[in-house]
């Protein structure tokens, strides 16, 4: 997911200077650098929020699963025995050192900014900074993706607002909260590989079937019923925009409830 979220919501993603609040930002960037040398740096969208203020942004490792969309791009085509190397290279996930490649440059100075907090989930955590940092990511249970105890649903209750950086509702990892509360969600194993007591080891667990392959739809769709919720604008060079993460996730339930098959 790329974007940002604050608890108080500014009138444009370019007017977010004039207001305080609590943010939770997605950014991704191209390898290499490119839009992300021109995004702002975390603790410049922490100054727009001012002193009570906190930005976080998902700092997620799918290079340490093999269930993951990352392993199965990397393994398809080869070999068992290549495929088994693979997964022996893998790192365990340690919060405090492991990277968030694939997320881009924002979450990453966010991630490794030396105040910063990060929650514990081996695939799917969350860094933030500012004093509700701590708070809004305590607790994310290691069988929780991003679902009611994750801080997702934390942000939620905190009237968070979305900043999607230089991206589409594509990336909105937001949506992903209204899987866990459409009706009778499916659900499937995940794998990955974890530490404890200094020993790497494979943990598998069962969660929400994930599937964010209709988010650019409904995103769309939850722009055009809710004109008054979405501001546009620039962050820099990024075209972004702006929304309160709780109307975007309620919107949300109905819509996969209502287009996903097996809803009911």
């Amino acid at each position: 997911m790329r974007g940002a979220a604050a608890t108080r919501r500014p009138r444009s993603p370019g007017s977010a200077r004039r207001r305080r609040g609590c943010s939770q930002a997605t950014a991704r960037a191209r390898p290499g650098g490119g839009a992300a040398a021109r995004r702002p740096p975390p603790h410049a969208l922490h100054r727009t929020l001012g002193p009570a203020g906190t930005v976080v942004v998902p700092s997620f490792t799918p290079e340490n699963s093999d269930t993951s969309r990352a392993y199965l791009d990397i393994v398809r085509g080869l070999s068992e025995e290549a495929g088994a190397a693979v997964r022996a290279a893998m790192p365990a996930f340690d919060p405090d050192v492991s990277p968030a490649p694939t997320m881009g440059a924002l979450a990453e100075l966010v991630r490794q900014a030396p105040d910063a907090r990060r929650s514990g989930h081996p695939q799917t955590s969350f860094a933030g900074l500012g004093p509700a940092a701590a708070r809004l990511l305590a607790g994310h249970r290691p069988d929780c993706h991003l679902g009611e105890d994750s801080p997702l649903a934390r942000l939620y209750e905190a009237d968070a607002q979305v900043l999607l950086l230089g991206t589409g509702f594509g990336r909105c990892t937001a949506f992903h909260l209204a899987e866990y509360r459409r009706p009778a969600p499916p659900r499937r194993l995940y794998r990955c590989v974890v530490a404890s007591e200094g020993r790497r080891h494979w943990w598998e667990y069962e969660d929400i079937a994930l599937d964010d392959s209709d988010f650019a739809r409904l995103g769309e769709d939850f722009a055009r019923a809710r004109p008054e919720a979405v501001s546009t604008g620039r962050v820099g060079a990024a075209p972004s925009r702006l929304f309160p993460l709780r109307a975007a996730v309620d919107f949300a339930v109905g819509w996969i409830t209502e287009h996903r098959a097996g809803s009911s």
